[in-house]
């Protein structure tokens, strides 16, 4: 039994044994480290090359003037928030430096100590009155009597008296001059002394040094302050000046002086009136001696109504030139004026208001007189400026051909312009000039502001 297995195990064992031999064959075993980026001895690694952004063949001229334009914008970012900055830090200087001058010398300390003053003089020289009044009464009686040592003995408890009353007030002052001057620095409190120093070395002559000190402190400190408000209010006026008055929110710029350049109006209703008020705001560029700022007429007549400037002052006529109501001094160039004309043709009285205030005021003018329907009506132009006949076609066409005047072209801003078919109060007129106020919210029947139609020609336009 033996033998027989024992050939069985040798074959075995040699099969297993060419298995193991082949398999070795097949595996080859690599403990090596493997790096896919490593850098061998003897090679020095090339850097690559990269392109520059704006040189890249990539981009194009567009890119780059876009990259340009990114990149001063970032320096103008930088540039407002650093101006912004010093900004903030200056007038957090100046607001420190106004709050200490005002702890400083503020209150009503110089006050309380000039009028303690007076009440310590006013005292003192009621108790030497007292006490002369007394001496004298005394002197008479002693007089009278022949006793002199009765004066003696009433004169020294009454001056005992006076110079009691002298040391209480003068210890009252130095205690009101400890807690005032105090915080004002060394020099001043140099000055200070006890009530017995004040008294018995000239206490009124420090007093009214001490005095004199805080007045020309705060004589500085108000000068200063006045300079500062005189300052802001140049610079509030000067910015008031860039925008719309009374809370127009629109206006009409005539660029220049021109024959083409006006502004013809168009009412819902026929100006066939007998009583009427005509107001607006304007900020004249120039003046000369005849502009015209409103203008309504037809052919029978183109000086129906007009509102007019002259070199420095306001003209208003009805009817014509024969009557004229005119305020002089009342027009600066550059700067923003209400004007109002208003008339009535029961009384014949004509009106001319500026800034709210009446200026002039003409009776029997046109008195009786109707103002006609079917004119035109035009701003900054007048209807008798226009139009001369063209020589070859032999009639003219308004505005285009021969054009207005230009010696009579309003340039400036226009705003608020109104009519009503009445005649406004003193009242309603000071509320439309408000310069603060929202005077173009109030619109007139006749012709309104913002609602009747308003067609600029030329170069007349809107702005806002």
């Amino acid at each position: 039994m033996f033998q027989w297995r024992l050939p069985q195990a040798v074959c075995v064992l040699s099969v297993c044994a060419c298995l193991l031999l082949a398999y070795e064959d097949d595996i080859e075993v690599n403990y090596a480290d493997t790096y896919y980026n490593e850098i061998t001895e003897g090679e020095t690694p090339q850097p690559t090359p990269s392109s520059a952004p704006c040189s890249s063949s990539d981009l194009t001229k567009w890119d780059k003037m876009f990259s340009m334009l990114e990149n001063s914008q970032m320096r103008e970012n930088m540039l407002l928030q650093y101006a912004d900055e010093i900004v903030k830090v200056e007038m957090g200087s100046l607001r420190g430096e106004m709050l200490r001058s005002v702890a400083q010398y503020g209150g009503s300390c110089g006050m309380a100590v000039e009028t303690v003053g007076r009440r310590m003089a006013s005292q003192l020289e009621f108790r030497i009155r007292e006490t002369l009044e007394r001496l004298k009464i005394g002197g008479q009686t002693s007089a009278a009597a022949g006793n002199s040592v009765e004066n003696s003995d009433n004169l020294e408890p009454m001056l005992q008296q006076l110079l009691s009353a002298a040391r209480t007030q003068s210890s009252r002052l130095t205690k009101l001059e400890t807690g005032c001057f105090s915080s004002a620095g060394a020099g001043m409190g140099r000055n200070t002394k006890t009530g017995f120093q004040i008294a018995e070395s000239g206490g009124a002559g420090h007093l009214e040094q001490a005095v004199t000190s805080h007045e020309v402190a705060l004589d500085g400190v108000l000068a200063a302050l006045q300079q500062t408000r005189e300052e802001l209010e140049e610079v509030v006026g000067s910015l008031r000046q860039r925008y719309l008055p009374a809370g127009c929110d629109m206006a009409l710029l005539f660029p220049m002086r021109s024959r083409r350049i006006y502004t013809s109006v168009i009412p819902e209703v026929p100006l066939s009136i007998s009583s009427f008020t005509i107001c607006m705001w304007l900020k004249p560029t120039t003046v000369s001696n005849k502009t015209v700022l409103f203008s309504y007429g037809n052919r029978r007549n183109p000086y129906e109504i007009q509102l007019l400037l002259g070199q420095n002052s306001a003209l208003f006529t009805i009817g014509g030139e024969a009557h004229l109501v005119e305020a002089r001094g009342v027009v600066k160039p550059g700067e923003w004026i209400h004007l109002c004309g208003a008339w009535s043709s029961q009384q014949g009285l004509a009106t001319l208001w500026a800034d709210g205030k009446k200026v002039a005021s003409t009776p029997g003018v046109a008195e009786g007189h109707l103002i006609p329907a079917g004119g035109s009506l035009q701003l900054g132009q007048e209807r008798n400026g226009c139009c001369p006949q063209s020589p070859s076609s032999g009639s003219g066409l308004e505005g285009f051909e021969g054009g207005f005047d230009p010696k009579l072209a309003f340039a400036g801003k226009m705003t608020g312009v109104n009519m009503w078919d009445r005649v406004l109060s003193e009242e309603q007129i000071s509320q439309l000039a408000s310069l603060k106020g929202q005077g173009c919210e109030q619109r007139g029947n006749m012709v309104a502001w913002g609602m009747t139609e308003m067609v600029p020609h030329g170069g007349a336009q809107f702005i806002y």
